[in-house]
């Protein structure tokens, strides 16, 4: 689950992805994102709908997020042929 704006950041890092192009995918305005990721290692602030669109966005990417005890994310691995 998408908890904080510095794994945001890290998220969009690991894919190479910057926030005008996270926010179009997202469905939301590029300053949501920029306001999210403000929170840095706290909570982010705001509505849970918006949360919820851009951690869809950044997992239909490929990216997975990890919550096992602190915030975290990878790149999701492939499917082995």
């Amino acid at each position: 689950m998408l908890t904080t704006g510095n794994q945001l950041k890290a998220a969009r890092a690991l894919i190479g992805m910057d926030q005008s192009d996270l926010a179009e995918r997202a469905g939301v305005n590029v300053n949501t994102i920029r306001n999210m990721e403000a929170s840095g290692i706290g909570p982010i602030a705001g509505r849970a709908q918006n949360v919820h669109l851009v951690q869809a966005a950044l997992e239909a990417a490929g990216i997975e997020f990890l919550n096992h005890g602190q915030p975290g994310v990878r790149v999701r691995k492939q499917a082995e042929s």
